[in-house]
């Protein structure tokens, strides 16, 4: 398994972009906007490849994400992921009981292959990670975040390490109707149609190292071990339903978790044009948590996404998320929300910024049983600002190194400072970042390579 995480990586350096639209079969429909790389052909009713985000998620047209696009025969394969590693540290010592530090390594890898079939398109994925490895199984430090286990304990103020198998699936998508499209979705591993694009998917998103505090609200379900999934869309409406395993990985990260497919959802997404993406989504999820199976919940998802082009080659785009879940052991909702955004200013230069709120229990946070502690369904509002910074150090073979930085101030209430020693915890991250390039920044720094290119077909 681990070799063939390593092949992925390495084929990011290895597979040149000009051999790659050499190779690449010419396209019927002229593309009037040179931002992503031309070897990828339009998908059913027109609408561009690029707009696929995690699991069956559209995201605007008009910003990309770093990946390589290249042609074997007749399949159209595209790369995607990052290796990374960081220093991170939580909290300042004993005024923070519960921060903590770890130098450590985050990498995930995704490969897409695409193929005709039967009059539509039909794309096998898979996703791997080797975050257990590179963070161990009990995750790196992050103030407020919640979710996961460890040596059968729950897991706090840490993001637990992603399972080895993210993603392993096939998508088919078909047009049945001049204007109507049919898209049938089956994994092992993979995400139902819940909530909007993971966050390591999201160009808002795309530069942050670290996972946001209401992930378990919002787009947890991105590895579920089990899903199937049928939807209908046109070029700017889908509409679909899943059933799912929705129980949460095991402690075990390099196995597949299967459980019968117990829970539903459905999901509605507009893309207004090549700026904007709204969705909704719904989802009854049966005994989420390994440690206590008896219990269910119901989650609401709200998304909105916009993106646009900032000069010759930078790219802006911003994510906002509203959730509320609802616990079958806990009386009302839990709420949280979300904004965040990333600055592409040139081809060096990246900012990026989270501001969130979420209301966690003190079952979520784990203050129960402890001197001071609270009973179980006590709320809490919780929240983070963040701003972060990547400056890319050296580009070669459509790869690039990144230098960044993260700072993040955490806001807990005045119940609560006992356990985290401040009312505005703070925590912060230096890490070093290998991933592809944009497409149009290896457009931008190779003008022979950019003659070469053909503009990309859009749905709006």
């Amino acid at each position: 398994m681990r070799r063939l995480f390593a092949a992925a990586l390495f084929a990011f350096a290895s597979v040149r972009p000009g051999t790659v639209l050499a190779q690449a079969r010419p396209m019927a429909m002229p593309m009037p906007d040179s931002s992503r790389m031309a070897a990828m052909s339009p998908g059913p009713l027109g609408i561009s490849m690029d707009r696929m985000g995690s699991g069956t998620t559209w995201i605007p047209d008009a910003v990309s994400v770093p990946s390589r696009h290249f042609m074997a025969g007749a399949w159209e394969l595209m790369l995607h992921g990052f290796v990374s590693g960081q220093y991170d540290k939580q909290g300042s010592g004993s005024n923070s009981p519960r921060g903590g530090e770890q130098l450590g390594s985050l990498s995930w890898a995704m490969l897409m292959a695409s193929h005709e079939v039967a009059g539509g398109r039909l794309q096998l994925r898979t996703m791997l990670s080797l975050d257990a490895l590179g963070v161990t199984n009990a995750g790196y430090p992050l103030l407020l975040q919640s979710g996961g286990t460890f040596n059968g304990a729950p897991i706090h103020d840490r993001q637990h390490p992603h399972a080895f198998w993210m993603e392993l699936g096939a998508l088919y998508e078909r047009a049945v109707a001049p204007n109507l499209g049919l898209s049938l979705y089956l994994a092992p591993s993979g995400e139902p149609a819940l909530g909007p694009a993971a966050f390591m998917h999201r160009p808002s998103a795309m530069d942050n190292p670290e996972a946001p505090i209401g992930h378990h609200w919002q787009d947890a379900m991105h590895v579920s071990f089990g899903v199937a999934s049928a939807g209908l869309f046109t070029r700017h409406l889908k509409v679909e339903g899943s059933i799912f395993n929705g129980r949460d990985p095991d402690e075990v990260r390099w196995n597949f978790d299967f459980h019968p497919l117990d829970s539903y959802s459905g999901r509605v997404t507009f893309s207004l044009d090549s700026s904007w993406s709204l969705s909704t989504g719904y989802g009854f999820i049966r005994s989420p948590e390994p440690l206590d199976p008896g219990h269910s919940m119901h989650r609401t998802v709200v998304s909105i996404q916009h993106g646009q082009h900032i000069g010759a080659v930078g790219q802006w785009a911003t994510t906002l998320i509203w959730s509320a879940m609802a616990h079958s052991d806990h009386v009302g909702l839990s709420q949280s929300a979300l904004v965040e955004s990333e600055l592409v200013l040139d081809r060096k230069n990246t900012i990026f910024a989270r501001s969130e709120f979420v209301q966690k229990s003190a079952d979520d946070l784990v203050l129960t049983g402890i001197p001071g502690g609270f009973s179980p369904d006590r709320s809490f509002d919780v929240g983070s600002v963040s701003l972060g910074y990547v400056r890319e150090l050296r580009e070669w073979g459509g790869v690039t190194l990144g230098l960044g930085a993260l700072a993040t101030v955490n806001v807990v209430p005045e119940a609560l400072r006992f356990a985290y020693g401040s009312r505005t915890p703070i925590g912060g991250m230096v890490f070093v970042r290998l991933r592809p390039c944009r497409v149009r920044d290896r457009q931008s720094a190779n003008p022979s390579e950019t003659s070469r290119a053909r503009p990309r077909s859009r749905a709006s």
